[in-house]
């Protein structure tokens, strides 16, 4: 049953749709809501947000948005935030989809009560609603923001950990920067990746890039390492420096049984004896190294 609040609001949503739509676009352009999206893109999740807007107030329940007669509603509200974080809007812009409705209906009300109390009671109920879409907006936002920025972080870990074909059977991962649990995650399922796609016997792990190395780089290391070898491959870890070793030394950090050399030169020319292979010099190459 409806409330004597707001009982003015459906009939304005029903009867007015066209106008209301009309005068809710131009303030949507007005506020910048539309950046980055077409005009009929917006045009159409605006009609939709209308119409379920249209059938959910003719139920009564101006007050609670969870209840599933709003469904339609929200799930214009989700397309919405996700467009929002994806185009670079702020919280505020996105919210504007809904808060720029506020003035268009409060002119219609407006124009059909002539109680002030009533009227009132008219703008209090209604404002109260789409302040409620409007905060809904946000939270919605915020998570389809973050998860902009997880799956950027998670591009950036990919690109940050190439393997590199070196050879028929060899592969190799030059790391570069801090290795902390997500990033050997990536690390271990790149690599093994490119063993199987390569089918790769030797994986050489090349730690030059990595600034430091203590208890915590070194088991995400043998995690990897470990890895590798249940997919077959041999690992090398190439890149040791000096102050490096110092440090493993200093902390009693132990690679066990895995093979570590100081460039990757000299894993690379490893990993060829161990593939029965080997790199000469011909002739033409010695005459145009002594000239």
């Amino acid at each position: 049953m409806q409330n004597d609040a707001g009982k003015l609001l459906p009939e304005i949503v029903r009867s007015d749709e066209t106008g209301l739509l009309t005068e809710w676009l131009k303030l949507q352009g007005a506020s910048g809501v539309s950046r980055g999206t077409s005009e009929e893109d917006v045009r159409e999740k605006s009609r939709d947000f209308l119409r379920g807007f249209a059938e959910a107030v003719q139920h009564g329940n101006l007050t609670d948005i969870d209840a599933p007669e709003w469904e339609s509603v929200r799930q214009v509200l989700t397309d919405v935030s996700k467009s929002g974080a994806r185009n670079g809007l702020t919280p505020a812009q996105t919210a504007t989809f809904v808060f720029s409705l506020k003035q268009p209906l409060f002119t219609r009300i407006t124009s059909k009560s002539n109680d002030v109390e009533t009227l009132a009671s008219e703008l209090w109920t209604v404002s109260k609603l789409i302040d409620q879409l409007g905060l809904h907006t946000t939270e919605l936002y915020q998570k389809g923001r973050e998860e902009v920025i997880n799956r950027q972080q998670r591009d950036i870990l990919e690109l940050s950990t190439p393997v590199v074909k070196l050879w028929d059977g060899i592969v190799a991962l030059p790391l570069i920067g801090a290795l902390d649990s997500e990033r050997t995650q990536v690390v271990m399922e790149t690599l093994l990746e490119q063993i199987v796609a390569n089918g790769a016997s030797i994986a050489i792990i090349d730690i030059t890039g990595v600034p430091t190395v203590d208890t915590l780089v070194a088991q995400h290391l043998l995690k990897a390492v470990a890895a590798a070898r249940l997919m077959g491959a041999e690992c090398i870890i190439s890149g040791v420096r000096p102050q490096i070793a110092q440090t493993m030394v200093h902390l009693g950090v132990e690679l066990h049984e895995v093979l570590t050399k100081a460039t990757i030169a000299d894993a690379f020319a490893v990993a060829l004896k161990r593939t029965n292979r080997k790199v000469v010099v011909t002739d033409r190459a010695a005459e145009a190294q002594r000239a």
